[in-house]
């Protein structure tokens, strides 16, 4: 499924979308996702882990990047961290252009409810709300009145016009995800986050879920960030970074499931050689 014709993301501010949304055009030109340096270390002394050591990163807006590694590799941190849910350990990190390492947790909140939007495997829909409460929840936990012209928008473009009085429990598993793509939109942000999105979706479903992000980048202009474990999901995007040890070990343009199965294969090969190699050291 694709999602149907939409605006521009400079042409939506006579969409709906809020007058009182922070103008960042001055950013415009910068990357839409900035990380250097960033660390980040759980617990302290001998027994800390380090999820992330030191990664540095720049990605494009209007792009679709897929981050994917073994287990324990640090995409979790690294998306926790980059979306402002997590602070780093060392490191900066940017967002449309805004310095966001250092912001009060009142300043990340109001930062990731006005300019970000997330899709997460789990859907986060409140089952009491409708379909048009739940897309609008961001504006309404901002305190912004309205938006119905806005909802209806989004909810088209996501292929679910016609439902937005429907409760989630009364959809499909896909269309709720297509309801929580819609509620990462509506605010039309810098970057859409998304924590392995199609997870719990089966293959077709999953594809048309992919579909809708892919479209965001192509026609809104959007900027997209999946964690995924899944190389067919991954082929959706322009590019891929692959996660070892906590940095970033690889990366691939536009590649195919079956290359970048291949990559991941190879990789998650060259961090067990190396773990079990640090502890066979470690037992001599």
């Amino acid at each position: 499924m694709r999602l149907r014709s939409g605006k521009r993301r400079g042409a939506e501010r006579g969409d709906g979308r809020p007058d009182d949304r922070p103008d960042t055009t001055a950013a415009a030109s910068g990357p839409a996702v900035e990380l250097r340096g960033v660390q980040r270390r759980y617990g302290r002394g001998a027994g800390a882990v380090h999820a992330l050591a030191g990664v540095d990163l720049a990605l494009p807006r209007a792009t679709f990047t897929a981050v994917m590694g073994p287990s324990g590799s640090g995409k979790s941190t690294f998306l926790q961290c980059a979306a402002g849910l997590d602070r780093p350990t060392a490191g900066s990190v940017r967002l449309g252009g805004t310095e966001i390492t250092g912001m009060r947790e009142n300043e990340l909140t109001e930062l990731r409810r006005d300019r970000l939007g997330f899709v997460f495997q789990a859907f986060n829909l409140l089952p009491s709300l409708t379909v048009e409460q739940n897309v609008l929840l961001p504006m309404r936990l901002a305190g912004r009145r309205g938006g119905h012209g806005r909802a209806s928008a989004v909810l088209a473009q996501v292929g679910l016009a016609g439902m937005a009085r429907r409760r989630p429990a009364e959809l499909s598993g896909g269309q709720q995800q297509r309801v929580a793509v819609a509620r990462a939109l509506v605010t039309a942000p810098d970057v859409v986050f998304a924590d392995e999105p199609t997870g719990a979706l089966d293959t077709g479903t999953a594809a048309e879920v992919l579909g809708l992000l892919r479209h965001a980048v192509d026609a809104l202009g959007a900027t997209v960030v999946m964690v995924t474990h899944d190389p067919a999901a991954a082929a959706w995007a322009d590019r891929v970074l692959f996660l070892a040890d906590g940095a970033f070990a690889d990366r691939l343009e536009r590649g195919s499931a079956e290359r970048i199965a291949a990559r991941m294969a190879a990789l998650t090969a060259r961090s067990a050689g190396a773990r079990a190699t640090a502890g066979t050291g470690a037992v001599a």
